[in-house]
């Protein structure tokens, strides 16, 4: 009996022991050693976060990026928040002189930067010298949608996603590729099989989710957490078109397949008016973006890209829609100025329905159509 007691008061005696080490390491480790290291930083003058992975990175991602002079461009939507809030300071920021690193160690699990392809000069060896500095790559491919409808050159596949690891954090490099219309436009990043689902948590993405267009950003130098990297010169108006970004394609095998039934018209009469009606396009978006007024395409003028991925050329007309809500007084005015006079408006202000047909254009729908 006694024997037994024994082994139980030894069993006791070490299941407190451990528990009281346990105790021991967790004060350490929450309350000791965070109070020890902050007061280490403050006596050293160390620059607080500057050790931090995340920080690292991006330096070593910006340092080769810079010496193959390849211009990538901050586009990571929670830094450039950051940066908008205190642009002031970002703008008036010298180089290496930041004390705290208060943009790039924000924690995430990604920083996303972008390029130009065309200004892509070296992707192999930039691609190599990556790998030889420490980064893991990987690059993301598919068709190029430009070629969709030349036959000899559809299937062409261009890059569309980089994505590269250094110890714990990810660089999401974007590339950018120009399309008609002078706007800029990226990829639907796939997982093929080969990938490795693992590598990096894929559904974190902030782009690549779906094909996304964006307005060719102007670019300024600025200096962030003493690194020197390019960013929009208009933050707010990059991160206002994200939401909005989403690209859906056209359907060109469709429109091949409508013009094998019915041939298209290529008379003198109809490629002037395709030519005048994308000029006309271009001005109504221009007049409704310095507006900030939504709109989308209507009618005949949404029939013709949905089925023939063009302008109907006997529609003879222009259809654009708005929201009811986003109508402004000076719409009218606007359009005006930009040499489009009102000619007729039916309804009035508020009401359900509201038509306005300006000079050439005509015959609009929707909730307010213009």
């Amino acid at each position: 009996m006694s024997r037994i007691n024994k082994n139980v008061i030894l069993a006791l005696l070490t299941l407190t022991s451990s528990a009281f080490l346990l105790f021991q390491l967790y004060y350490y480790k929450h309350y000791l050693s965070a109070k020890n290291g902050a007061g280490l930083s403050k006596s050293k003058g160390s620059r607080i976060g500057f050790d931090g992975t995340q920080w690292r990175t991006v330096k070593k991602f910006i340092m080769l990026t810079s010496s193959q002079n390849v211009p990538v461009f901050l586009i990571d939507p929670l830094i450039l928040e950051l940066i908008n809030k205190n642009f002031e300071q970002v703008k008036n920021a010298s180089h290496g002189s930041a004390s705290e690193c208060k943009f790039f160690c924000v924690p995430r699990d990604f920083t996303a930067f972008a390029l130009q392809y065309h200004l892509w000069k070296n992707e192999e060896s930039w691609f190599r010298i990556a790998e030889n500095m420490g980064f893991q790559c990987v690059k993301f491919e598919s068709k190029d949608p430009r070629l969709d409808g030349i036959d000899s050159l559809s299937g062409t596949e261009i890059p569309l996603h980089y994505i590269c690891t250094l110890a714990s954090h990810a660089v999401h490099l974007v590339v950018f590729h120009e399309r008609s219309g002078n706007y800029l436009w990226h990829g639907h990043l796939r997982l093929k099989g080969h990938i490795d689902r693992k590598f990096v948590p894929f559904r974190k993405l902030q782009f690549g989710r779906y094909p996304g267009a964006f307005d060719r950003p102007e670019l300024q130098q600025v200096t962030i957490d003493g690194l020197e990297v390019l960013i929009p010169k208009d933050p707010m108006h990059f991160l206002e078109e994200i939401p909005h970004s989403r690209f859906i394609e056209c359907r060109y095998k469709e429109a091949r397949a409508f013009f094998q039934q019915y041939l298209d018209d290529n008379t003198v009469e109809a490629m002037a008016f395709r030519k005048s009606a994308k000029e006309l396009l271009q001005l109504a978006a221009k007049t409704l973006k310095k507006l900030g007024v939504r709109f989308w395409l209507s009618s005949g003028t949404c029939l013709g890209w949905y089925r023939q991925c063009g302008i109907i050329p006997y529609s003879k007309d222009v259809d654009l829609g708005i929201f009811i809500q986003d109508y402004k007084s000076d719409i009218i005015s606007a359009f005006q100025d930009a040499g489009l006079p009102l000619k007729h408006k039916f309804g009035k202000i508020p009401v359900s329905q509201v038509y306005t047909v300006l000079d050439r254009v005509c015959r609009h729908e929707g909730s307010c159509a213009l």
